[in-house]
């Protein structure tokens, strides 16, 4: 795959965005006026840096409002483009951008529109130059990319093409099949850009809300299979405006466009049954295990909430400084060792979740996934006897473990052969899903990271209320929801989300959700054994009561319990909190009666009574 991308998609100066572009692995990069125009460089020495760093300037872009104009803006409309061609000619590429006209003044005559890019094909040629006609979404006459094939195709100038943009076509939900129609050798460029569904103007849609393929709506992987069934060869270029990558760093988001396009491609591949480029997408069957960084005083801590939820320390690892608590399916890992990530990362965050394992079928495709899409692998030192099981850098510096399914009891028995004195209880199965906050900027990288990497879908996004602010959250299940992570990320500085990354020095798990069948039974039961609830108020109890028409004893039972109840249709969902450990980790218990979600109308409820102890000075 020859992959490229436009200058305007990422922060910073030009030269450094360059610089970006080819250490994230892109072969090209489309030169965008305005950050040529305001960069220090001449377009000589931009061409020299793209040269010296192995970069093809795949295009020179924007030139508008051309085609149709009446005079005198004809004419200085073919003076300027004159110019151009001159910058083109230091910037080392023959092909430039030109969007369909947008000016009040064009006219619809389609005759003078044939005329206007015929007079441009032969002005091209003869400074040795190509043009590629783009239909945008919000065009004053063209805007469907079938409208501007129909111009090319007419024209038949070889110096005139055709731009495919995915954001243009599928925005105005322009057919992909539709493509099939236009001729390869006319394709001269292809952008791709993915959106989240919104209702509004296509100008500031496409303006502020662009963004990597994968984390936006958009059937990509159609659109782009059937530009490879018509049988283009040429470059597949980002164009992506968006104001939250602006704020963001331009390498990081440079490797997310390149992940992104792999990614796109091995799925357009396996729609068109064609050889994949990487194995398939990781298949999982859960979590086997979350570890938890603590120092000794935090082992304790972990451990006096471990035992009131009912979980027990069941063995020790064979040499270290590590211990495996187990309930149910669940297993939490608290390693304490004095050397290591695990003490680094409690150095840097205090006590916290470190890494998560993941069950998988089949280690060697996981990790050859994984390297195609340049996630990179951790290695540390293994002692004597130990497992290595590979391991993948994962959120906040955490790592991402690749458990082999058929392995998985001997890793257990191997690793952890000194068994402890603990019986748990049977009050809880699984870990239902874990919810890992970021910073709001990084919120869709991680969202990429999984899609691209595991066999997982999204859920809608949705903002939460937050006592301080908005918080955006969306869910990555498996199909089987085995394995569900719930990511969070939020702008406004003070709300509990913003506060955890401050305090914890970036991003990680916030909380993690433990499944049971009979919610009143765990709850009393962790009461009994002092687990620290978050208190719910009593006005909730009385809205759910009206509101879903429960039985007064039923929320009585619950408000006990600090029990929040949600329903969809006869759906239904019971969860109640733990309090953080050291303002850091909290815990959920869940039961679900038929119920898909994560309970999002409690989300402010929960949010606004950790605010409470947060303003008392609480974890």
């Amino acid at each position: 795959m020859k992959t490229s991308i436009a200058t305007v998609s990422i922060s910073g100066g030009l030269a450094d965005k360059l610089h970006a572009i080819a250490g994230a692995g892109y072969g090209g990069a489309e030169i965008f006026e305005n950050d040529l125009l305001s960069a220090p460089e001449s377009a000589a020495e931009i061409g020299r840096i793209m040269a010296g760093l192995g970069l093809s300037c795949t295009m020179f872009q924007p030139f508008r409002d051309l085609e149709g104009m009446p005079e005198p803006q004809r004419g200085a409309a073919f003076e300027r483009i004159k110019r151009k061609f001159a910058v083109m000619e230091a910037l080392g590429t023959d092909l430039v951008l030109l969007c369909s006209n947008c000016s009040p003044l064009a006219s619809a005559d389609r005759q003078a529109m044939l005329d206007d890019l015929h007079a441009l094909g032969e002005l091209a040629a003869a400074h040795g130059k190509r043009v590629a006609y783009e239909a945008l979404a919000w065009g004053r006459h063209v805007h469907d990319h079938r409208d501007a094939w129909a111009l090319v195709r007419d024209v038949d100038h070889p110096a005139i093409g055709l731009v495919l943009d995915s954001f243009h076509s599928l925005a105005r939900g322009v057919p992909s099949a539709s493509i099939g129609d236009i001729r390869p050798d006319k394709l001269f460029l292809v952008q791709v850009a993915d959106a989240p569904f919104l209702d509004m103007d296509y100008l500031n849609w496409s303006r502020h809300f662009r963004c990597m393929p994968g984390q936006g709506d958009f059937a990509l992987a159609e659109y782009a299979a059937a530009i490879a069934r018509a049988g283009y060869d040429g470059w597949w270029s980002l164009e992506i405006f968006n104001d939250r990558f602006r704020m963001g760093s331009a390498s990081r988001i440079a490797r997310d466009g390149h992940r992104a396009l792999l990614a796109m491609d091995d799925a357009a591949a396996r729609l068109l049954r064609r050889p994949a480029p990487m194995p398939p997408r990781v298949a999982t069957t859960g979590v086997a295990f979350i570890e938890f960084a603590a120092s000794h005083e935090e082992a304790e801590d972990f451990g006096r909430l471990f035992h009131a939820l009912g979980f027990a320390p069941v063995a020790r690892h064979r040499s270290k400084d590590v211990v495996r608590w187990r309930q149910g399916a669940i297993n939490l890992v608290v390693n304490s060792e004095p050397e290591g990530l695990a003490h680094s990362f409690d150095m840097v965050h205090g006590g916290s979740v470190c890494a998560i394992g993941l069950t998988v079928a089949d280690q060697p495709a996981a990790l050859a996934r994984a390297e195609a899409l340049g996630i990179p692998r951790f290695g540390q030192a293994v002692g004597p006897g130990e497992w290595e099981i590979p391991s993948l850098r994962g959120v906040g510096g955490s790592l991402l473990y690749l458990v082999d399914e058929a392995t998985r009891e001997a890793m257990w028995a191997e690793e952890f052969p000194h068994p402890v004195a603990g019986a748990p209880r049977a009050d809880l199965t699984r870990i239902d899903h874990v919810a890992q906050s970021m910073h709001y900027e990084e919120f869709l990288s991680w969202l990429l990271y999984y899609t691209a990497l595991l066999d997982v879908t999204k859920t809608p996004q949705l903002e939460i209320t937050d006592p301080m602010g908005l918080v955006t959250s969306q869910a990555v299940e498996n199909a089987d929801r085995s394995l569900r992570f719930t990511l969070n990320g939020s702008l406004a500085a003070q709300s509990l989300t913003a506060r955890f990354i401050q305090n914890y020095f970036g991003a990680g798990v916030q909380h993690i959700a433990f499944a049971c069948e009979d919610v009143f039974a765990a709850a009393e039961r962790a009461r009994d054994a002092g687990l620290p609830f978050l208190e719910i108020g009593p006005n909730y109890y009385e809205d759910i009561e009206a509101r879903f028409g429960l039985e007064p004893a039923l929320v009585a039972r619950m408000a006990a319990l600090n029990i929040l109840y949600d329903r969809d249709g006869e759906a239904e969902y019971f969860q109640f909190y733990s309090r953080a450990v050291a303002k850091r980790v909290f815990f959920e218990v869940v039961e679900r009666r038929g119920y898909d979600g994560y309970g999002a109308a409690n989300a402010a409820i929960r949010l606004n009574a950790q605010a409470r102890f947060r303003d008392r000075g609480e974890g």
